[in-house]
């Protein structure tokens, strides 16, 4: 299929391209941008007329539930709300059931994404078998399997000689690790920020310590090992103070944060929402604004969405047993639009950030459209408002603090591979 884009203002960060420009693809590749080729005739045309044309999307963070958790979620599903939401490429955590530790596991999920003709999917494998931070999974061969890098997903390692031993590996094979940093013990049965709120609700709260004090481990044995190592959802601004300095010093460190923690602070757990209960907790505006800044300065390089579909009962319990996360893959780009109006960051940076900045952390070829790339693409109206609901969100979990709310940035195409695979 020949596909001829035109009028759309072309948003490329990675050429630098930010123009009204037409695009032309053929056999799923981008074959120009601006000018027609010889001899190109298009089977089909997309007026994109008002719309933005960008890179698909680039997820760092979205469960699928697959294997083991259907009931929460399918993976034809959750695929259909990422290019819903103009998501092309994603990477999945391995804390499944049975965990992501074996090759056979990994090659079946690949398998089981590819038939699906969605996005792209990049499992994370487990850094420990079973995430049990005892003994090391077999990083090479999970690698082998189609692993991107290798994640403890939600759980800490408390075995910091463990630890050390996954960074070593990492370092000797070029992989890359994917952590949370939360210290388990000041973090054990918390289930907000503990701050003046928690404690008003009577909540067990998670201090910002528990955070740095992970944090800091991470970042000293990185540094001892020369390990490259990913934070995942930063929270705090103490969190990005030593991210910064660490970056300073040479590490090969890179962070992001989810878009709920960029737009949401303890104070919207007030009702006690469960749809707000999220790892990590929601924070103080102080580390919102920090997050914020560094989100703009550098020091964090992407923005995930940590799609966490949940069951819609485990969601109606009390807020501190209710099971933990909101669906966000649809969301993505509303939100991160949200945030770019509020903190008055160009389109360009913005769309940067949940687009080649994530691609080059996950060391896959997406987030750009370079000549002879894929053809992944989004096309949206930035300006068309939307109302989250549990009718609008294609995605099995229907569980967002966002319900309820209109949003900007409505997404009409997306192509994966030169095939349009979502229409508005």
């Amino acid at each position: 299929m020949k596909i001829h884009i035109k009028n759309g203002q072309v948003i490329d960060p990675k050429n630098n391209i930010n123009d009204k420009l037409d695009v032309f693809i053929a056999a799923g590749k981008i074959v120009s941008i601006g000018t027609m080729p010889d001899g190109f005739v298009a089977t089909k045309t997309i007026d994109a007329t008002n719309l933005t044309v960008c890179p698909g999307l680039v997820d760092l963070s979205a469960r699928l539930r697959e294997p083991g958790d259907e009931y929460k979620a399918r993976l034809a599903s959750e695929l259909q709300a990422a290019v819903a939401g103009g998501v092309t490429s994603l990477a999945c955590p391995p804390d499944t059931d049975p965990v992501l530790d074996e090759p056979g596991l990994v090659e079946m999920l690949k398998h089981r994404a590819k038939q699906q003709g969605l996005a792209h999917v990049y499992p994370l494998g487990a850094m420990t078998r079973q995430l049990k931070g005892a003994a090391l999974s077999e990083m090479n061969e999970l690698h082998t399997a189609g692993c991107v890098g290798f994640s403890q997903a939600n759980i800490a390692v408390t075995d910091t000689q463990v630890l050390w031993r996954a960074m070593e590996y990492a370092a000797t094979f070029g992989f890359t690790l994917f952590l949370h940093a939360e210290e388990p013990f000041l973090a054990a049965k918390g289930v907000a920020h503990d701050g003046e709120v928690a404690t008003r609700m009577g909540l067990k709260g998670i201090p910002s310590a528990a955070e740095a004090l992970a944090l800091a481990s991470i970042l000293r044995i990185a540094q001892e090992t020369g390990a490259s190592v990913h934070i995942s959802r930063l929270s705090t601004a103490e969190g990005v103070a030593m991210v910064r300095a660490a970056k300073a010093q040479g590490l090969k460190v890179s962070c992001d944060v989810s878009a709920n923690h960029l737009l949401l602070t303890e104070h919207d757990i007030a009702y006690f929402d469960a749809n707000c209960h999220l790892k990590p907790p929601l924070r103080t505006q102080r580390d919102k604004a920090e997050l914020s800044a560094g989100l703009k300065d550098g020091t964090i390089d992407a923005i995930c969405s940590d799609h966490t579909p949940v069951d819609d009962d485990a969601k109606l319990a009390p807020f501190a047993e209710a099971e933990i996360g909101a669906t966000g893959l649809e969301l993505l780009l509303p939100l991160t639009l949200k945030w770019a109006a509020q903190e008055k960051v160009s389109l360009p940076h913005a769309i940067e950030r949940i687009t080649k900045a994530s691609a080059n952390i996950l060391g896959v070829a997406a987030g750009d459209l370079s000549p002879n790339s894929n053809a992944d693409l989004c096309i949206f109206d930035a300006n068309e408002y939307w109302k989250v609901s549990p009718k609008t969100l294609k995605s099995q979990g229907k569980n967002s603090p966002f319900t309820g709310l209109e949003l900007a940035g409505k997404v009409k195409f997306t192509l994966v591979n030169g095939q349009v695979v979502y229409h508005d």
